[in-house]
């Protein structure tokens, strides 16, 4: 006779468990996301910036006007935009929008030479030496660093109001 064992499936965890657990652990998760929220919340948001002193209503400009003999602050020259083909790919074609952030206003001869010294350097540019955010980056030092040494060092900063590769 050939002796038959009826193999039982194996249960599970009930219902009431399953539903308990599931319930301790979308506890946990509230109680952390809060507990995140009030350290982050703790720790500050934005520092906000001081208004400038242009933007309360005494300009420089006024200050001397009136015969205090105040210095020239820093000044914004926008630059002509620049427009050429790169070195490599030959047929992508560059637009740049720049501004010149000086220590105090100078000649637009300077802006001039400035203008033309970056059309120079963007020319030999390749396509692979811009590309994301660390080609931007270079880009951008590159450029403050040909602008600081045409100038004199009179050059702070260039601002890039538009980037455009087609």
């Amino acid at each position: 006779m050939a002796n038959v064992e009826q193999v039982e499936p194996k249960k599970g965890p009930s219902l009431v468990i399953q539903l308990a657990m599931l319930l301790a652990m979308t506890g946990a998760a509230i109680g952390m996301g809060w507990m995140s929220g009030g350290y982050l919340k703790a720790a500050g948001g934005p520092v906000p910036v001081p208004v400038a002193p242009e933007n309360e209503g005494s300009t420089g400009k006024a200050a001397g006007a009136e015969g205090h003999g105040t210095e020239a602050g820093p000044a914004l020259v926008a630059l002509p935009p620049i427009t050429t083909n790169l070195a490599a790919p030959s047929e992508i074609w560059l637009r740049l929008e720049a501004s010149v952030v000086y220590d105090a206003p100078q000649p637009s001869a300077m802006t001039e030479e400035i203008h033309q010294d970056l059309l120079a350097l963007v020319r030999t540019m390749k396509l692979h030496q811009i590309e994301g955010a660390s080609g931007y980056q270079h880009l951008k030092a590159d450029l403050e660093e040909r602008a600081a040494i045409r100038s004199g060092g009179h050059a702070k900063q260039i601002l890039i109001r538009t980037l455009l590769l087609e």
